[in-house]
């Protein structure tokens, strides 16, 4: 690849309302984004720093200028696994990358990774931690048929119920984000079976989810933050049904897709999750979505304004991207 020109941004994008689970609450998505260009074709990426693993968006903008050099002499993907760790900054660039080479090549990157024509899908639509009143009601404001649900505290089997009695015709996900102890499981997990639930998300922290060796349940246990690349999969396939699978965690969408292909071949189902951010963001994961048994992609719902040539929401289904936003 020839020598090419990268730009860094820092987006902040107010969110329509506040964003709350178990480790707290946001504003505001805080976004960096990348433009790569021959002088010809642009590609974009975008990433979300993950404050869970210590990332902020000063330190991700560093580690992207640390490697500029080398990305601005003409590095390819393969190269760019290797110069840059799993996160956000590499997420970023990687994206870019991908995007840049379907303009450059004309060919769209599904075709070029090898996926499948994207179509429709159907989105998970968060419902934030609050009480069991207020997500209840916020349950019964969306259309949605799938619901993830914010937990982790003591009112989790009456968030369960005030949900299910507002939507008993949605599925819902329940997503503790490492919120639980291996005391609250059993209940919650008897709870989940009667409400509605199809999936529970990370319920212990990451690191002490070796309890879920023994555990035995009628609803599904998903990864999420224990999961971050393709080197995990064989550990979680002990332990969980399911894995989420992130482009900021993985480091972008080639390490992301090596997931999900490595999680098939495992006998793990997948989900294909995102932060809160906007549609640029999300493009990359709507196309391994469609390789996933479901998708939690609502992120630009979220947003007050999302990006010119954003995705297209409706009644929880999101359209692929066009090549005006990504790929």
């Amino acid at each position: 690849m020839s020598h090419l020109r990268l730009e860094i941004a820092h987006i902040s994008s107010p969110l329509k309302a506040s964003f709350a689970i178990s480790r707290g609450a946001k504003t505001s998505a805080e976004t960096v984004r990348v433009s790569l260009s021959d002088g010809e074709h642009t590609g974009r990426g975008e990433s979300v720093p993950y404050g869970r693993y210590g990332e902020t968006v000063e330190s991700v903008i560093a580690e992207i200028e640390t490697a500029r050099h080398m990305i601005e002499t003409g590095i390819d993907l393969p190269a760019l696994q290797t110069l840059m760790k799993p996160g956000g900054a590499r997420c970023a660039v990687d994206c870019a990358l991908w995007d840049l080479e379907a303009k450059q090549s004309g060919t769209p990157v599904w075709q070029r990774a090898g996926l499948p024509a994207p179509a429709p899908i159907e989105t998970a639509v968060t419902i934030s931690l609050d009480t069991p009143d207020a997500m209840a009601a916020a349950a019964k404001a969306t259309t949605a048929k799938l619901l993830k649900l914010k937990l982790g505290s003591a009112e989790d089997i009456e968030r369960l119920k005030a949900v299910h009695t507002a939507r008993p015709d949605a599925r819902l996900i329940a997503d503790a984000n490492e919120g639980l102890g291996p005391a609250d499981l059993p209940a919650l997990m008897k709870a989940a079976a009667r409400q509605g639930v199809v999936l529970i998300e990370q319920p212990f922290p990451a690191g002490k989810d070796d309890g879920l060796l023994k555990r035995a349940g009628a609803v599904a246990i998903c990864a999420d933050e224990s999961a971050h690349t393709s080197a995990d999969i064989q550990t979680l396939a002990r332990m969980y049904d399911a894995v989420n699978v992130k482009l900021d965690k993985a480091g972008g969408f080639t390490e992301a897709l090596a997931m999900v292909r490595a999680a098939r071949a495992s006998g793990m189902g997948v989900m294909v999750g995102c932060m809160v951010a906007g549609s640029l963001s999300m493009a990359p994961a709507m196309l391994l979505a469609q390789l996933a048994d479901a998708a939690d992609l609502d992120g630009p719902i979220w947003l007050a304004s999302d990006i010119e040539n954003g995705l297209a929401y409706a009644d929880g289904f999101v359209s692929p991207p066009g090549r005006l936003l990504w790929g």
